[in-house]
């Protein structure tokens, strides 16, 4: 167990900046506020955190929109601040990924600055200009923000056009352009000898595009996304900046609705060493579609290949949201814990999905995000609202997004004290990976176990471990295959009423709606 590399053996939790605690009242979450709270992550049994952009920003896509890749923005603190929460997280033995946004600059960048001087500037190059076509743009390229429409911006001072898969304010860099490629290896040199452990890249999978610029057509692969080989050979020279320095690792972003492109990215072992899977992401509440998700990501793997598994972070709906459409929302939140932990791979635990939080109600007026993302990036509640007043501990100011309403039930606070809590689930969870080598680095194999109910052996040596999670809304009743073992113990349960650590009948066992549990073989 002990030689497994660190983005293997725990969870990594992602942590939004802006959103997780405030150390100066000024409404917007900062570093020294990560750093106040590293004992709590401590406590959570985190292998690493990821930060997601803290980089100088004109904040148009909240730091995705980069000015200066080697410093930090004013509202989140200083280079001395990341210093000093690196050094206290590493102390703690919480490894550091910081987020790598390389396919698109601020507007604001001073490379982009340059480029705006004419099809002459040295810098024209390092982003993506083309002539219109027909008086228009040059394709029918569309922005992945639909508010945006068209993934082009006309400039008129020359009468081009700039690609830009997001904002107009976030121009994409010309990777073709190898200039641009080293200056990104420098920003990932600037950052390992600071001390990261590892780079989270923003969609990697926009690294390289059609150099024919060719038209979208519905139904098959965009041109502007995966375009293969020049993506896969950029990667690689990515990796080979990182494995120069010690222990460092990349996880990518790769926004692809096809499994089999996603592991192309982690199959050969010298690109990414985790992919975020967004089939995974997107699957419905449904077990036979998440069996055939997470044994769809095995059958196309090697052995170089190991998985990511995540359903929230910044960009989409928080579980306990998103699988409530009858009431069961809270407990599922509580169940795809579980899952995540128990599963062959590495767990993404978004900020405040420890917690169980819902997303928040924005009021129209609060509104701040062209793509509709506020609810799931609302402030952590450190304390009920009715001690700590309107910020609830997460601020003394007014936060920049309203909090979730439950603040009394689900602060931090209130959860710490309570045996039953999701929090305390999360952390029981967390012990019990770290305890047992068979849920780090064991054996996988799926069974089949009954309706609504996915289940899977996790296989250390003499050492099994039964999971098993229950979709449904109502019971049900477990039946495994009969050449599994009759008795087991239950090591833990996500419903607070089952008694854990007590001996179990698998071949009577019913499971409670939306209860997931591990069970040890006997």
């Amino acid at each position: 167990m002990g030689t497994l590399p660190w983005w293997r053996r725990g969870a990594i939790y992602q942590i939004y900046p802006r959103s997780f605690a405030d150390s100066d009242g000024d409404g917007i979450g900062d570093l020294p506020g990560i750093t106040a709270h590293l004992d709590y992550l401590t406590d959570l049994g985190v292998e690493a955190i990821w930060l997601s952009p803290f980089y100088p920003s004109p904040m148009a896509d909240f730091g995705y929109d980069v000015a200066d890749y080697c410093d930090v923005a004013a509202e989140f603190g200083t280079l001395e601040d990341f210093d000093v929460l690196l050094e206290e997280a590493h102390r703690r033995d919480i490894k550091v990924v910081v987020d790598f946004v390389p396919n698109h600059t601020s507007d604001q960048h001073p490379w982009f600055r340059e480029a705006l001087a004419g099809p002459q500037s040295p810098r024209r190059d390092w982003y993506v200009w083309r002539e219109g076509r027909d008086g228009g743009p040059p394709n029918n390229w569309r922005s992945s923000f639909k508010a945006v429409g068209g993934a082009w911006t006309h400039e008129e001072r020359s009468g081009e056009w700039y690609l830009h898969s997001f904002l107009p304010q976030q121009p994409d860099l010309n990777w073709d352009n190898p200039d641009v490629e080293a200056a990104m290896h420098d920003v990932l040199r600037f950052w390992c000898e600071r001390g990261v452990d590892g780079f989270r890249i923003d969609v990697v999978h926009k690294l390289a595009k059609d150099p024919q610029l060719r038209d979208a057509v519905p139904g098959e692969p965009v041109p502007y996304e995966d375009w293969r080989p020049q993506i896969h050979e950029r990667l690689r020279r990515l990796r080979q900046v990182v494995d120069a320095h010690t222990d460092r690792m990349l996880v990518g972003e790769v926004y692809l609705l096809d499994l089999e492109r996603i592991v192309s990215y982690v199959n050969t072992g010298d690109q990414l060493h985790l992919a975020h899977n967004f089939v995974f992401l997107r699957l419905p509440w449904d077990a036979a579609a998440f069996r055939s998700g997470i044994d769809g990501f095995e059958a196309l793997s090697t052995e170089a290949a190991w998985p990511a598994w995540f359903l929230a972070n910044h960009d989409h709906a928080r579980v306990a949201s998103r699988f409530d459409h009858d009431g069961q929302g809270p407990a599922r939140a509580r169940a795809v814990l579980l899952m995540l932990y128990a599963l062959r791979g590495t767990p993404f635990i978004y900020q405040g999905e420890e917690l169980g939080l819902p997303d928040a109600e924005i009021p129209s007026d609060r509104v701040v995000d062209v793509d509709g993302r506020d609810p799931e990036r609302a402030p952590i509640p450190w304390a009920p609202a009715s001690q700590a007043g309107p910020g609830a501990g997460f601020t003394t100011g007014e936060p920049w997004l309203p909090l979730i309403a439950d603040t009394e039930r689900l602060a931090v606070a209130v959860q710490e004290g309570d045996p039953d809590s999701t929090l305390s689930l999360a952390r029981r969870l967390a012990a019990l990976r770290r305890r047992l080598p068979a849920l780090q680095s064991g054996e996988q194999r799926s069974l089949t176990a009954g309706d609504d109910l996915l289940a899977w052996l996790r296989v250390d040596g003499a050492d099994r471990y039964l999971a098993i999670v229950n979709f449904a809304a109502q019971a049900r009743r477990l039946a495994l295959p009969g050449d599994l073992p009759r008795q087991g113990v239950v090591e833990i349960s996500t419903d607070p009423a089952r008694e854990p650590n007590g001996p179990c009948e698998l071949a009577n066992m019913q499971l409670a709606a939306s209860e997931a549990m591990i069970v040890h073989l006997s």
